[in-house]
């Protein structure tokens, strides 16, 4: 594995630019972070060239977040992406869940971001806009969000592309705000990132700055977890149960549009 690029970036817990012509509108809602710790070589052999895994205690994080996707719209700098798209096809709009499996990287530019290995949608809009404005690897999914008091419950089920009816089935039971000063070094690893890196079909990175205010994280538990999505996005975590688990909660954020880095 070749050497990560020394990050130019501190982890912190606010944006590390503002996003003040954004691509990309929304709120993140309903958010819930499950964490695996994994061998960064592992991680690095799903990468593409000019990315590597940022690392936490010499370890490399993959993670599983669910979540309902609201308000989503082009902003400002959207007009490439409205003018890409196929005559009749609606922008995206409305709220509807959705579930990504990311890790965390360093860029060529050395900056810190998050890299998606698939995005679970039910909208096919939304996943026409990605794909054309950012290169994500969004996919088609069943899926639903039910809350009963403090249990929230995660279903998905993938339509296209493969593995066709791969699933993924979570129950979380959400407990106390994490104060501040009770914050961890992994909790702000893993939650304060404000970019994310794609590469392009020719190798080139491009990255897109992620803006929003600082996440409301709660402690959380695991009551049930039946997932396939980790596994198809090429991570063995070996049937074991997250390592980190994180309630986020809601933020309205800003995407600005991708810039090539490398």
């Amino acid at each position: 594995m070749t050497t990560s690029p020394t990050p130019a970036e501190p982890i912190q817990r606010t944006p590390t630019a503002a996003v003040t012509h954004p691509l990309l509108t929304m709120r993140w809602e309903a958010l819930t972070y499950l964490h695996w710790d994994l061998d960064p070589a592992d991680v690095a052999a799903q990468l593409p060239s000019g990315l590597e895994p940022d690392v936490h205690d010499g370890r490399a994080w993959v993670g599983l977040i669910p979540f309902r996707m609201a308000g989503i719209g082009l902003g400002p700098g959207g007009a490439a992406v409205r003018r890409a798209l196929p005559r009749g096809l609606p922008l995206p709009q409305g709220t509807f869940p959705e579930t990504n499996v990311r890790t965390y990287v360093v860029g060529p530019d050395g900056g810190r971001g998050v890299y998606f290995d698939s995005l679970d949608i039910t909208r096919l809009a939304p996943t026409a806009v990605a794909r054309l404005g950012y290169r994500l690897p969004y996919c088609w999914s069943s899926m639903r969000i039910g809350e009963r008091g403090e249990h929230l419950a995660y279903r998905s089920v993938r339509r296209w592309p493969a593995p066709a009816g791969a699933t993924s089935h979570a129950i979380v039971e959400v407990g106390a705000p994490v104060p501040d000063d009770r914050r961890t070094a992994l909790d702000d690893f893993l939650s304060a990132r404000w970019s994310l890196y794609v590469a392009t079909p020719r190798g080139h990175v491009l990255r897109a700055l992620v803006d929003h205010g600082p996440w409301p994280l709660r402690a959380a538990t695991v009551r049930h977890l039946d997932d396939a999505l980790v596994a198809a996005a090429g991570y063995d975590v070996g049937g074991r149960p997250p390592v980190h688990v994180r309630y986020g909660g809601d933020v309205e954020v800003a995407v600005g549009p991708p810039r090539r880095v490398g």
